[in-house]
């Protein structure tokens, strides 16, 4: 037996024996999450995928979440149950003929190329609190720097492993701890973990340890410094360092938030005899360099918002040095990156890329429409590293999002959701995509 899977079994029998003490049931909460999603993606050029991708399906997500039995160390158990139905895909517009791909869009594939009827999935996740001090093994949604799981589906990818995470100290949270797998966010399969350039299901390499640490201090209520560190073994390091600040003006309110990222190359990514096994990272070398395929980034970004009543109002600016693209958690079936420039479709992060990014909100409850909101994005990245002359590419978001506030449907949500992508990049093809979401949130406890 794996020995992560035992340990939670140990820790699980400890929380059953005490599971009839006050606070187990009477503080657990359970939700019921319902996620509609149409999905339609056009691919305007190119021959090496589908014209069009379109798929549509129900999610229900389950979210238990158990209170903590008494006494000086409590036990709990969190569980997390994932269905996606198809209602509608066909093995054109899934596209995925060959089952080369972990994937369509939105759900796994058959061995015939077709999407499947339904897929699921149940995570269970074991905790121990001591004092201010929380032990968890199992399976996460995390939000960090290094490792930002992706919800941009119809069920989130999660990730299985274990963390600790303390507030002994006032205004400081500590955080540590490994992952070693990852559900994609269309599959039901717990993959070891890989970056682009090395995630190819049949010749690529992964790894099962990424470690991670890291601090959030804050100085008053209004400033947030960070620092990370994230290292996936045979691949790369990474330190991050972050700050947030709110400056109430005397008209309106500024939010800054500066990021910085240095990642360098690990293990048999640091040796050419192991790139050449497959431990490599995408981006963009000369001709013979010994050092191709070796993660070597920079990344920082500066984001600047400004808030007035129903108004906001964004600009940033991102530049990426080194020869690589930035690394992150990646098995080939969609991913996060905690950059200002992770967009719809695009991420803007290869090799050499500088990008500015332009946004307006907004929220029409100032004009008697409560529930009711807007937004426009605009990226634009330029001097990509590619062989000739340095390449473009741009993107533009597009979002419009309503609450129903009261009635028999008060609490449902709709979304839509229109993004443009245009590249000169040889490997990326230009998009139009469209998402409409319809979700509610069901409370059970």
């Amino acid at each position: 037996m794996n020995k992560s899977y035992l340990a939670l079994a140990v820790v699980l029998g400890g929380a059953a024996q005490h599971a009839g003490a006050a606070g187990f049931f009477e503080d657990s909460k359970a939700t019921l999450g319902l996620r509609n999603l149409y999905f339609n993606q056009d691919n305007r050029d190119g021959a090496a995928a589908p014209s069009k991708q379109e798929e549509w399906g129900q999610g229900f997500i389950l979210d238990y979440k158990s209170g903590y039995t008494q006494g000086p160390v409590g036990f709990g158990v969190d569980a997390l149950g994932l269905v996606g139905v198809r209602l509608d895909s066909g093995k054109g517009t899934h596209y995925n003929p060959t089952s080369a791909n972990n994937s369509g869009q939105l759900f796994p594939t058959e061995s015939d190329g077709r999407a499947v009827h339904e897929y699921g999935s149940l995570g269970l996740t074991a905790k121990v609190r001591f004092s201010k001090t929380e032990a968890r093994l199992g399976t996460f949604l995390p939000k960090l720097p290094v490792v930002t799981h992706n919800d941009g589906r119809l069920l989130p990818q999660t990730f299985e492993g274990a963390q600790l995470t303390s507030n002994e100290i006032s205004n400081l949270t500590l955080t540590g701890g490994k992952f070693e797998r990852a559900k994609g966010r269309s599959s039901t399969n717990s993959d070891s973990l890989s970056i682009a350039g090395a995630n190819n299901a049949k010749t690529g390499q992964f790894s099962n340890q990424f470690y991670f640490a890291g601090a959030d201090y804050k100085l008053g209520k209004n400033l947030l410094l960070q620092y990370y560190y994230g290292n996936l073994e045979d691949f790369y390091v990474q330190h991050f360092v972050g700050l947030q600040h709110d400056w109430k003006l005397p008209v309106g309110l500024l939010k800054t938030d500066l990021r910085y990222f240095n990642s360098d190359s690990d293990g048999k990514n640091a040796s050419a005899s192991g790139r050449a096994e497959g431990y490599r990272s995408s981006g963009y070398w000369s001709a013979g360099d010994p050092e191709r395929g070796e993660v070597d980034n920079r990344v920082w970004s500066a984001k600047f918002t400004y808030l007035l009543d129903a108004h906001e109002l964004s600009f940033g600016v991102q530049r990426l040095s080194g020869n690589s693209d930035f690394p992150v958690l990646n098995q080939g079936d969609g991913y996060t990156a905690y950059l200002i420039t992770d967009s719809q479709i695009n991420k803007f992060l290869r090799a050499g890329e500088r990008t500015w990014r332009a946004s307006y909100a907004y929220d029409f409850a100032k004009l008697g429409v409560p529930g009711l909101k807007a937004s426009a994005v605009y990226l634009h990245g330029d001097n990509i590293d590619t062989n000739g002359s340095d390449a473009s590419e741009w993107e533009r978001d597009l979002r419009l999002d309503y609450v129903v506030q009261g009635g028999l449907f008060k609490g449902v949500g709709f979304s839509y959701r229109h993004a443009s992508l245009r590249s000169d990049v040889a490997s990326q093809r230009s998009i139009d995509e469209n998402r409409l979401y319809v979700t509610y949130s069901l409370p059970l406890l």
